[in-house]
């Protein structure tokens, strides 16, 4: 870089500092939005859950085969 002058040094520098900068604020939208995104899938699991239970409630009152019984008892374990 020692045939560069200081006027396109800083240019250089300042192109550096500030896709750094760009770069760190997109790795942390990056980091936001998976949050989000876990948080939403927890939900979803969490309804999911709730409704194979009613499934599973109706369907022993009713005396019928719950097609999901092997996803439940999956559930069940974890």
């Amino acid at each position: 870089m020692g045939d560069l002058s200081e006027e396109r040094k800083q240019f250089y520098t300042d192109i550096v500092n500030k896709t750094k900068l760009e770069y760190d604020e997109i790795g942390e939208q990056i980091e936001q939005e998976l949050i989000a995104v876990k948080e939403r899938i927890a939900k979803l699991n969490e309804d999911k859950a709730a409704a194979l239970q009613v499934y599973s409630g109706a369907c022993r009152r009713l005396g019928v085969e719950n097609e999901f019984e092997a996803e439940e008892e999956e559930e069940e374990e974890e």
